[in-house]
């Protein structure tokens, strides 16, 4: 069968750097750190104290009191960027047909806070149990896609994907697959995330996995720098409209690019650790780019996984090198997670974005906190250290990579009719 052409016709986005698309995206070419020490609970006695919330966020401008008690942050987030991205896409009433609009979700997580909270007081008390009667709606992860859709009236496929730190962009693959094939005409979709808690903190602080650099947590993220040590958690969502270009097209829909592939693949190595030699990092790209039918030397810009963990950069530079050869060096590269954070199952939704926004602009948003050389990288490799550069995106990559070895990579072309 012929395989249906899938465009981006609208956007959301709830993140550390801003709390929709357009200041999102000006604090990424402007070089800003979305970090600062924690205000949502009391960090005073963790290894880490700061992280990158959402700022300035206020449920009530958004919920009525009693609706937002009833959801975890996570699906407030999820509500919230899905009616900016639905509202940019013009999706009205009669445009389209329910039956045929879906959503596909992704949350590494799900409602933390919740199960925190519940299990706290549980603990705290009596012994007698007493728990919210939301309390298994409030975690649950799928909720997030079931609160959009009941509130678009979204009939479709609807499913939340859960593959750690790739969730958001096993969704957008998912999302795509479902309408290249002819089984939805659009479908919401994107990630959220809101793990900045005391067991979020705790449990990645006793991973070893995050940047204990309290002092300056402005410059905590800094992948792939030599004095990288670990990532700077974060918070948000980002959301898509995905939509089948003829039926895009059709209702005057303006479109932001194309999505023309997706790949995943395993590392089949280790729960956290990623293969040393980037196989799996390998195996996506290479499975993303044989999807889209293009060349590596078609690619023009690759927004990395880059975590600013010791292991897990090197890993993906070897990897891309691999992959792409001699035009490695041609290609710009940056991790905009030096200036989000790492927002876990939400985080390929907004590096998704970021991606769209560099195709539709022509400008690379830079890897901020970049201070010193790591011997064991290839300095010739051009990672827009610091400060955005302007260039003609044609095509760009987005990798997301998870625990327990998943890996996905999308490809994102410029729109042409």
């Amino acid at each position: 069968m012929e395989l249906k052409r899938v465009v981006v016709t609208g956007l959301g986005a709830l993140t550390p750097l801003g709390n929709t698309v357009s200041e999102y995206w000006n604090g990424l070419i402007n070089g800003v750190s979305g970090a600062a020490p924690i205000t949502r609970f009391d960090a005073s006695k963790f290894k880490t104290q700061f992280a990158c919330e959402v700022k300035g966020y206020d449920p009530e401008n958004y919920f009525d009191r009693k609706e937002a008690r009833k959801m975890d942050l996570f699906s407030q987030f999820a509500v919230v960027v899905a009616d900016q991205a639905v509202a940019d896409a013009n999706l009205t009433e009669g445009s389209y047909d329910p039956d045929r609009v879906g959503v596909i979700w992704g949350s590494g997580i799900g409602g933390l806070r919740t199960f925190q909270e519940e299990c706290v007081n549980f603990a705290n008390g009596d012994g007698t149990p007493r728990f919210n009667p939301f309390f298994i709606p409030k975690m649950i992860a799928d909720i997030s896609a079931g609160h959009i859709s009941i509130k678009h009236g979204f009939r479709g496929p609807n499913f939340v994907t859960v593959s750690a730190c790739a969730s958001a962009t096993n969704a957008i693959i998912d999302s795509f697959n479902y309408i290249r094939l002819g089984m939805a005409d659009a479908i919401v979709t994107g990630g959220s995330e809101a793990a900045v808690t005391e067991a979020g903190i705790g449990g990645f602080n006793a991973l070893k996995a995050l940047s204990e650099r309290n002092d300056s947590p402005q410059t905590a993220s800094r992948p792939f720098d030599a004095d990288r040590d670990g990532f700077v958690l974060g918070e948000g969502a980002g959301a898509l409209i995905l939509e089948e270009y003829e039926h895009a097209k059709a209702r005057g829909a303006k479109i932001y690019a194309e999505v023309i592939g997706g790949g995943m693949s395993a590392d089949a190595y280790h729960i956290t650790a990623p293969h040393p030699e980037g196989l799996g990092a390998l195996n996506v790209m290479k499975n993303v780019l044989r999807d889209a039918n293009i060349k590596p030397e078609e690619v023009d810009y690759i927004n990395v996984h880059g975590t600013s963990t010791p292991l897990g950069d090197i890993s993906e530079v070897k990897a891309i090198q691999s992959v792409f050869g001699d035009h490695a060096y041609n290609l710009n590269i940056s991790s905009t997670k030096s200036m989000t954070g790492h927002l876990l199952g939400a985080a390929g939704a907004i590096e998704a974005i970021a991606s769209i926004m560099a195709v539709r602009n022509n400008i690379v948003p830079p890897t901020i906190n970049h201070f010193t050389d790591d011997e064991n990288i290839d300095k010739r490799l051009n990672f827009t250290f610091n400060k955005a550069q302007e260039r003609e995106v044609k095509v760009a990559l987005s990798n997301t990579f998870g625990f327990g070895g998943h890996n996905t990579s999308v490809i994102f072309r410029q729109y042409n009719d």
